[in-house]
């Protein structure tokens, strides 16, 4: 009997022995406990931005509306993600928002993108040749305004397989090598003679269901006065030449002065900008519909907006969303 008890006791003394053993053996630092775990965890997002775009809208408009694609993209690698998103059935189809739609031929290709000192070159493949001839204009428009909001790019050159497009390939109207802006949006012809032609690009409101966006218009008129006094005096008309484009600009504003400094435009109007006297706010779609349309015609980075020599409102033109 005591044998038994002897045998017991030698058995578990080993046993826990072992047990020792093991734990000595096993380093410190592959022993996890609760308070090893972090208590917080990070989630780090893939940074993102909304960028300009310029799309067909439901009225066959190249319109200006937003997209996300990469904030910390390179400049060829932001180009190539909002062409993409201008080709029909294209990688960035899923990002064209409701109410717009692409308007580069489908199958076309990007062959290659080269961005150097703020020209931007596009070779794409003969497909997009194939674009119907009543939008053959409004495909270089859509192109051009779209790139060119990018602060770093101000000037396009567009190569269908190596070779530079120079005429469209429907009219035949000829392109320049090099485009720009200039090159105009949405062209409306007002013109009682070929001379003295002023060419004036003006942003109006446009909506779809409660979405609310801005149209430019290239206008040429015979009109030789100051382009911004222009603008206004457009915007503050009542008679529109289409009726889905708006402009919230009382009919009664009156542009008194302006003035340049360096990279800023001052423009001073009578009270009738406010939205209300009292509490003399400017509506947003004013605010806009102004500072894109000088962000067009002149060659500046902020609006500053007074009353009676007073600052009340003060616009970057490549920050407006």
């Amino acid at each position: 009997m005591l044998k038994r008890i002897f045998q017991k006791r030698m058995i578990l003394s080993s046993a826990v022995l072992f047990a020792l053993l093991l734990l000595y053996l096993i380093p410190n630092n592959q022993v996890n406990t609760l308070d090893d775990i972090p208590k917080t965890i990070e989630y780090v997002d893939q940074m993102v931005d909304k960028s300009t775009i310029y799309l067909l809208d439901v009225n066959d408009m190249v319109a200006r509306t937003k997209v996300v694609i990469d904030v910390e993209s390179s400049v060829e690698t932001k180009a190539r993600d909002l062409l993409n998103i201008l080709i029909q059935n294209g990688k960035g189809e899923s990002k064209v928002p409701n109410g717009f739609r692409a308007i580069i031929p489908s199958d076309t290709r990007i062959l290659s993108i080269h961005y150097e000192d703020k020209l931007i070159k596009v070779d794409f493949s003969k497909e997009i040749l194939e674009m119907k001839k009543e939008y053959e204009e409004k495909v270089i428009e859509a192109i051009v305004y779209t790139l060119t909001s990018m602060e770093e790019v101000e000037k396009v050159i567009i190569y269908v397989e190596g070779d530079i497009l120079t005429k469209l390939p429907h009219s035949g109207m000829n392109l320049p090598s090099t485009l720009d802006r200039s090159y105009g949006i949405n062209k409306e012809y007002d013109l009682q003679t070929y001379h003295n032609v002023n060419q004036v690009t003006v942003y109006y409101v446009s909506k779809y269901n409660d979405t609310t966006y801005y149209v430019p218009v290239t206008k040429y008129v015979n009109d030789d006065r100051e382009k911004i006094k222009i603008i206004v005096d457009e915007l503050a008309s009542s008679n529109l030449y289409t009726t889905n484009l708006m402009s919230y600009l009382n009919s009664n504003t009156k542009l008194l002065a302006t003035e340049q400094e360096m990279d800023s435009l001052f423009l001073t109007f009578n009270s009738y900008i406010f939205n209300d006297l009292n509490d003399r706010n400017i509506l947003e779609e004013v605010i806009y519909t102004i500072s894109l349309s000088v962000g067009d015609n002149y060659d500046v980075r902020e609006v500053v907006f007074e009353v009676e020599d007073q600052e009340i409102y003060k616009s970057v033109i490549k920050t407006i969303e």
